[in-house]
């Protein structure tokens, strides 16, 4: 049995037909097929009943789904907590970031904050939120660096994950200038400025007046479905100052729907080593002497 496997089947489970399904997939049709007979060769069941309206699953086929997809986060699990116990055996330092964070803040805090003499390797590992507080509840990495706000649920409390602010952002109203205004770009449930702007009452109320046109969990795809005029998206402003400055986007609402966010270093609690405390202890002087 193959991993391609169970991600044709759910995949297929997905999209519901066989063609979608292997376009979504990045693989033709035929071979598609072939992988799906494969894996119910393998089972030795029908996992899907195949029509002239696309493809459903059999009992056997809605038995498998939940465990199919238990198995992949096993693997992938099983994948990163092995790595990550190789990079501490190698002194290195492992951090997991956000996607929007992971290539607008981090590289230039990571340079200010940090000696790389002394760090060794840096693994940065990008993701959705609710994927890095899984990475981070799992100990596989030593730090996680987010968005923040005080209504956003968290599963990273503080009677067990020690964490400072590092640096500030806003989300902040854009639009295309002759972009639709009455059309909403949103964030997936997985992403932490997704739940951000559903914990602030008076956007919440403005979004839900608009038609949601798109979804997301990554801001970068929704900069640019915004700078294409598709509609509305509360992008961070590390991320849209570019076009911000040179008019590519313009402001969709007044200042009263910015949503000012800390930018925040979380610190795992069972996932240590001299590097990781070594930098930690940096920042904690840093924001001592920052406060005197």
């Amino acid at each position: 049995m193959e991993i391609d496997w169970l991600k044709d089947f759910l995949a297929l489970e997905e999209h519901g037909t066989f063609s979608r399904a292997a376009d979504a997939r990045n693989v033709s049709q035929p071979a598609f097929s072939r992988r799906i007979r494969a894996l119910e060769d393998w089972i030795g069941a029908p996992l899907f009943r195949r029509g002239a309206q696309g493809a459903g699953l059999t009992l056997a086929g809605a038995h498998f789904k939940p465990l199919a997809g238990d198995l992949l986060r096993a693997i992938e699990q099983a994948r990163r907590g092995t790595r990550a116990v190789g990079e501490r055996d190698t002194a290195s330092l492992s951090i997991a970031a956000t996607h929007a964070l992971s290539f607008t803040f981090f590289p230039g805090w990571i340079r200010a904050h940090a000696d790389f003499q002394g760090l060794g390797a840096v693994n940065l590992l990008s993701d959705s939120m609710d994927a890095c507080e899984r990475i981070m509840l799992a100990g596989e990495v030593h730090f996680l660096l987010c968005h923040c706000h005080g209504g956003m649920p968290n599963r990273l409390t503080p009677d067990r994950f020690d964490s400072m602010v590092v640096g500030g952002d806003t989300l902040v109203p854009l639009r295309a200038p002759e972009g639709a205004d009455g059309r909403f770009l949103g964030y997936g449930p997985a992403s932490a400025l997704g739940r951000i702007l559903a914990a602030v009452a008076p956007v919440k109320a403005a979004t839900a007046a608009l038609e949601t046109a798109f979804t997301s969990h990554l801001a970068a795809t929704l900069l640019t479905m915004a700078r294409e005029g598709h509609g509305i998206a509360w992008l961070p402003h590390t991320l849209a100052a570019d076009d911000l400055r040179d008019g590519r986007l313009v402001r969709a609402g007044g200042e009263e729907m910015d949503v000012a966010m800390e930018i925040r270093l979380f610190r795992a609690p069972d996932c240590r080593n001299k590097t990781a405390d070594d930098l930690w202890a940096r920042l904690q002087k840093r924001e001592t002497e920052a406060e005197d």
